[in-house]
């Protein structure tokens, strides 16, 4: 089938998941029994996980085939002051560490703030603190990937051009590639056309090579927004976002991955999408 293509999942666990055996165990078990067989962890306000809990989070994976990524906190910041910096690198760091223990493949994280700088004055910086980062995970064994995650607001580091420009001076980062945070950003409701969505993935794949469209980290929802930018997360169906036009884009550029859903109403939304990318795939058989 289609979904071959992509897996499915949804950003935190799903909000169906039975209290026995609960847990981030019980959301992998749970997220296969829904159809789905992704799911990104989310750690997003601290990591507070034992080395025993994230093997047992590493065997249910395996055995259920559910792939794996980690939502690091929120609050890391590649931008922040020589104070504060040290405090953001243990978080990413802390995430990649015990999410590689939990299996997790991918490291999603928010890059942080211009601080009202032009990103170009802010971008040397942001590699620098990244590449280290990446060293110090190689050197200890850990080869999961590190994906600055495209932001909704302008004032944050985080355009599809940071990502890029960042993926691409480090091996070992891509972009988590967020498209209602794209269709956010400008805050006037652009970025929502087929024809707009195509030229943001030649954009990747001119960056980063054809092969870094086969292992995509897209994140999906509706979204609500102001003239700067992303407000919260909404159902695909409260939102203006040109969820058909996104996912054909996809399909037309052979891409492949995993698709995770941040809608309020997690699994059935990412169902929902799921049965979209089915619906496109059928009609040009």
């Amino acid at each position: 089938m289609f979904e071959t293509h992509f897996r499915f999942g949804t950003v935190g666990s799903p909000t169906s998941t039975p209290r026995k055996p609960g847990g981030s165990v019980g959301a992998v078990i749970h997220t296969r029994a829904l159809g789905l067989s992704c799911l990104e962890l989310g750690w997003v306000h601290s990591v507070r996980v034992s080395e025993q809990t994230c093997a047992n989070i590493k065997a249910a994976g395996e055995e259920h085939d559910v792939a794996i990524s980690v939502h690091a906190p929120y609050f890391i910041n590649l931008n922040a002051d020589d104070e504060e910096w040290p405090k953001s690198r243990k978080r990413l760091m802390d995430a990649a560490h015990f999410g590689n223990l939990a299996g997790a493949t991918d490291i999603v994280f928010h890059p942080g703030s211009y601080f009202g700088n032009p990103p170009e004055e802010v971008l040397p910086l942001a590699i620098e603190r990244l590449r280290g980062c990446i060293a110090e995970l190689r050197a200890a064994g850990n080869p999961a990937i590190l994906r600055p995650e495209i932001m909704g607001k302008s004032a944050m580091l985080g355009s599809l051009e940071d990502t890029l420009e960042m993926s691409l001076a480090i091996e070992g980062v891509e972009p988590c590639l967020d498209f209602p945070h794209l269709h956010a950003r400008a805050g006037d409701g652009s970025r929502n056309s087929y024809e707009e969505w195509v030229a943001a993935l030649e954009a990747y794949e001119d960056a980063l090579g054809a092969g870094s469209l086969q292992r995509l980290h897209i994140h999906l929802s509706g979204i609500e927004y102001t003239p700067k930018g992303e407000k919260e997360h909404l159902p695909v169906a409260e939102s203006d976002l040109n969820l058909a036009a996104i996912l054909s884009a996809l399909k037309d550029f052979g891409c492949r991955g995993r698709i995770l859903c941040e809608s309020p109403i997690l699994e059935e939304d990412a169902l929902l999408i799921k049965e979209k990318w089915n619906e496109i795939n059928r009609k040009d058989r």
